[in-house]
């Protein structure tokens, strides 16, 4: 190999390291702000309260039904 495609060879896997590092560190931040917003989402979601019954409902299992 000549020095100059040594170089070359060199200057390439450094850009294409530094694209890949870009690259990774945008997905972070995407998803990062998705999980942010699906947080906000599910917080916003109203609290659901069942009814109120009364004290003689739901004690006794027809089993032979």
């Amino acid at each position: 190999m000549e020095i100059g495609s040594i170089a070359s060879l060199a200057t390439s896997m450094a850009q294409t390291r530094t694209a890949q590092d870009v690259s990774i560190a945008v997905f972070k931040k995407a998803l990062d702000t998705q999980s942010a917003g699906a947080l906000a989402l599910l917080d916003a979601i109203p609290v659901a309260t069942a009814p109120r019954l009364p004290d003689h409902l739901g004690r006794n299992i027809n089993t032979t039904a």
